[in-house]
């Protein structure tokens, strides 16, 4: 669920893991009740400070999509389908802001950025 963090991308750590985590519920990947990686364990595996991952876990709680039980743990909460809808669409959202940023970065014009993403929906790509 983490492997694509990016410590040089311009958005923070802590919200990139929050990002991936509500990705995971949107997608049905985590579901309800589910325990999420202790602190100590997440930060471990992505070899980030613990600070980094209650920041993270905070900002899932206050979204609704985990509640934190004091000395349990954290728990992927009912999301209803409004919910993972609206995420998938943000997610949908922040690829296409990151593919167009490096398109613009190595000079792919617009029209041919275009035509490759018409190409790839249209199932041009298998």
């Amino acid at each position: 669920m983490f492997e694509r963090l990016d410590p040089r991308s311009p958005t923070p750590l802590y919200a990139q893991i929050a990002d991936h985590v509500r990705l995971a519920i949107a997608a049905g990947e985590l579901v309800h009740g589910e325990a999420l990686p202790s602190v100590r364990q997440l930060s471990a595996q992505l070899r980030v400070n613990p600070a980094t991952v209650v920041q993270a876990y905070r900002e899932l709680e206050q979204d609704g999509f985990v509640v934190t039980r004091q000395g349990a743990g954290t728990f992927v909460q009912n999301v209803g389908a409004e919910l993972r809808s609206r995420e998938r669409r943000n997610a949908a959202r922040r690829l296409v802001r990151d593919l167009v940023r490096d398109a613009r970065r190595l000079g792919v014009l617009p029209e041919d950025l275009r035509e490759a993403l018409d190409h790839e929906l249209n199932g041009g790509g298998r």
